[in-house]
């Protein structure tokens, strides 16, 4: 199976030994997606909504560096802080997947990277019907 490294334009690239997006085969995986601001990656600050809302939109991004959008994404896992956000993000997701909702798993940590809030990866498929 081939698999490509997608370069996402104007993101910053990562101290850690990841690549936010890779394709395999009719398959797009993206790296956790977390609220900062991809140009600096910087964590943004604001409301719990506001970074829920810049995680998905982060991982949205990625997914389109992939030529993949949202409606592709066949799983979704969501690693949380802290339950109490979950129906706070779960409002927010639904804005983000209105007709169909991915599989999805959440979880509780202990900890995320830079003290976020959320952590979002996915798994988009690019197959023919």
């Amino acid at each position: 199976m081939n698999q490509k490294i997608i370069d996402v334009k104007g993101v910053a690239k990562s101290s850690a030994p990841i690549s936010n997006v890779i394709q395999a085969g009719n398959f797009i995986y993206t790296a956790g997606q977390i609220p900062v601001d991809l140009k600096t990656g910087i964590p943004v600050k604001g409301t719990i909504e506001e970074k829920a809302k810049k995680t998905l939109e982060n991982l949205k991004l990625v997914l389109e560096a992939a030529g993949a959008k949202l409606v592709d994404v066949v799983k979704i896992t969501v690693f949380v802080s802290n339950l109490d956000y979950v129906s706070i993000f779960n409002e927010i997701y639904k804005t983000y997947f209105p007709i169909q909702f991915p599989v999805r798993s959440c979880v509780q940590v202990s900890r995320l990277a830079y003290g976020v809030e959320f952590e979002v990866e996915a798994v988009a498929y690019m197959g023919k019907e």
